[in-house]
């Protein structure tokens, strides 16, 4: 690293505040944009994306914290670049420019001109002579460092980009637009129209660049995704918590994000199925059998429908009722559609019996028809308004009603299992929902009436989606695209697939293009070498993550006596307080109050993480909420607990992977006991 002559130093600080003082021209300017008026009825549209635009503006060009530079990278191309004339680009976050059509003082990372930053090599060099990156110390520019891009140049990377990678972070996730790597660039910047599967192991970055494909996406096709919509699905309100920043910093506001825990909203989750009857729930089969108990809600016509109008009284016999049911029964249309349109056909037979004798309908009186009195008793016979909520209440407290649905699909001990105990007691409307319910409810609910879907959908840790969300998820983006996130060797819900196949297939995309990342830039070589002796047990067919970090002393075990074992928790807790960065005491679940108490009663400031706790400097970890979250230390506490903690022998050694790749900096296990056999002998 060098912080290069004084001349070329000051050089760099006069672009940075002459780019910081078009920032702030742009803000004034968004600030004092006007919307005109326009048809409210007619410009309705024009008029509320262009107040979106503004708004976006406003949050997009406020002034940039310490830990997001206003410019993090410069590309210097030789003189023949056929599309950059200056030949020399500043690459940040977002566009400034001094005035509407000047050349930019800081270009977009989006943008097709920033590619080689993150592209380029010795042997391809995108048309670069160098490529420089930026050090900042609180906002202020304090180094750079040039990587030559000639043919002799042996390496292209540096202090400044190892410095960036391994810089301690404080609390939530922040964005990798300065150090995205090629193999996660080729994923960030995959065409809208390809659905991607991720397999990822620990620290190669799978989050991030599930986020910075958002953030890509949007740049790319903003007028359409702004209309279709982009959704993050993550584990837990936790997880959301940690990456909620991320897109913000990187100028994207519309994005939604929900977690898998409260991504319905069609019934309020009140109470825990056990395993057993949560696996059953998310089974694939479950489908079939509420798309049973919907078609079993429609019945044949046992009388004719008659109907009285001011022209005369007609009949539709009960056999042309049952052939215009049978007519609309074997279209694809969703059940309220063909409620609707039975109707219709009902209005519409009185019509032909009322032109033959020479009358006449017009299209607004047989609107009136299918609506009338008679049709509708028919209709409620026959085809009866029914809702998702209410099929499937019946279904989990109807014993009778269920076993004519599930016959030949679920066993007689399967049907047991679904019933409800008591359930029969308490209407829908007082009804207690479990998670696995909803998504029974949302399958129910959109054969009934489809439910809306995005432009684009990314799921992180979908190894551990059931089927039944997979098909929650598949029904979001069946008219878009799709990135899928995850780890194979992370997967620790009882439903957790052991191959991306059968997910990719339950989420609608069997054809999704699969990349692997397997060079751990976050996680100690250390620590990831000691995490990978589980893997022939809990993923034998993964290969194994490589990290391009070394970190002497990164991993240290503990082991005390029994009685210590909480009095050494906390002096190792107290020691990760004064290491600069974020840490975390990870430990099993049913620990975790024996642990907060302790941790309290010697005043160390750490705090329990929830689902809906914000991720800050320090914090006491479940092991259950432990996925997809980063600390520079941790101190993990007693992996055979965490193992039992699973009940399951291969879950719980995915959870404790889990638990063991957290840190980035420095893990200490403590523990009193053996150490799960699986690891085999001690470092």
């Amino acid at each position: 690293m060098s912080a290069g002559s004084d001349d070329e130093l000051r050089e760099e600080r006069e672009h940075l505040r002459r780019s910081q003082l078009a920032l702030q021209g742009m803000h004034q300017q968004a600030r004092e944009m006007e919307i005109a008026g326009g048809d409210p009825v007619v410009d309705k549209v024009t008029i509320a994306y262009l107040k979106a635009a503004r708004e976006r503006m406003l949050a997009t060009f406020t002034d940039q914290d310490e830990a997001a530079p206003l410019f993090f990278g410069r590309l210097d191309y030789t003189k023949d670049a056929p599309t950059v004339p200056d030949q020399r680009i500043y690459l940040g976050r977002r566009l400034v420019r001094e005035a509407a059509g000047d050349d930019p003082l800081v270009v977009d990372w989006r943008a097709e001109v920033a590619r080689p930053f993150y592209r380029a090599h010795p042997g391809d060099p995108m048309g670069l002579t160098a490529r420089r990156r930026f050090g900042f110390d609180r906002g202020e520019l304090t180094a750079f460092e040039d990587e030559p891009l000639t043919a002799a140049t042996s390496t292209v990377s540096g202090k400044l980009l190892e410095q960036e990678i391994k810089r301690p972070r404080s609390g939530p996730m922040r964005d990798i637009v300065a150090t995205i790597q090629p193999e996660q660039d080729d994923i960030v910047r995959a065409d809208i129209a390809t659905s991607i599967c991720v397999q990822g192991a620990p620290g190669t970055g799978k989050t991030a660049v599930g986020l910075h494909r958002a953030a890509y996406l949007l740049y790319t096709h903003r007028e359409w995704l702004q209309r279709a919509g982009v959704l993050v699905v993550g584990p837990n309100r936790a997880f959301l918590g940690y990456i909620a920043t991320v897109l913000p910093a990187l100028g994207e506001f519309t994005v939604t994000q929900r977690s898998v825990t409260d991504f319905l909203d069609t019934v309020t989750v009140g109470r825990t199925d056990s395993a057993e009857v949560a696996v059953l729930k998310g089974d694939a089969r479950m489908a079939t059998v509420i798309r049973r108990a919907l078609d079993g809600a429609v019945r044949a016509p046992s009388a004719p429908v008659r109907i009285v109008t001011r022209t005369g009284r007609w009949t539709v016999g009960t056999d042309e009722t049952a052939e215009i049911l049978a007519a609309v029964r074997s279209a694809p249309f969703r059940y309220g559609v063909g409620r609707a349109m039975f109707a219709r056909r009902i209005a519409s037979a009185v019509r032909r019996q009322a032109e033959a004798t020479g009358g006449d309908v017009t299209d607004r009186a047989l609107e009136t028809l299918a609506r009338s009195r008679p049709v509708r008793d028919a209709l409620e016979t026959i085809w009866p308004k029914i809702d998702g909520p209410t099929l499937v209440h019946r279904l989990f407290t109807d014993a009778a009603f269920l076993a004519a649905t599930a016959d030949g699909v679920l066993t007689v001990d399967e049907q047991r299992l679904l019933l409800a105990p008591g359930g029969s007691a308490r209407g829908v409307r007082t009804a207690r929902w479990s998670l696995a319910d909803t998504y029974c409810v949302d399958e129910a609910q959109d054969l009934i009436e489809k439910v809306p879907g995005y432009g684009h959908v990314i799921v992180d840790e979908a190894q551990d989606l059931s089927a039944m969300q997979c098909r929650a998820l598949a029904r979001r983006c069946e008219d878009g695209s799709l990135t899928v996130l995850g780890d194979l060797a992370q997967g620790t819900s009882a439903w957790a697939a052991n191959s991306w196949s059968t997910i990719l297939s339950q989420l609608g995309k069997p054809s999704a293009h699969l990349e692997v990342l397997t060079r751990s830039h976050r996680v100690p070589a250390e620590i990831l070498a000691f995490a990978n002796r589980l893997l022939p047990r809990i993923a034998p067919d993964l290969p194994a993550a490589r990290s391009v970090r070394s970190v002497p002393g990164a991993l240290t075990l503990a082991r005390t006596d029994p009685a210590l074992l909480v009095a050494e928790v906390t002096e190792q807790a107290r020691r990760a307080l004064k290491s600069e960065g974020s840490m975390a005491v990870v430990a099993a679940d049913r620990f975790v109050p024996t642990l907060t108490a302790a941790l309290r009663d010697v005043d160390l400031p750490i705090v329990e993480l929830r689902d809906d706790t914000a991720v800050g400097r320090a914090l006491l970890v479940p092991a259950s909420l432990a996925k997809g979250l980063e600390f520079d230390h941790v101190v993990l506490v007693d992996p055979a607990a965490i193992v039992a903690g699973e009940g399951e022998p291969t879950r719980g050694l995915r959870r404790l992977y889990v638990a063991f790749t957290r840190a980035v900096t420095s893990l200490t296990v403590v523990h009193a006991g053996d150490l799960p056999a699986a690891l085999g002998a001690q470092p």
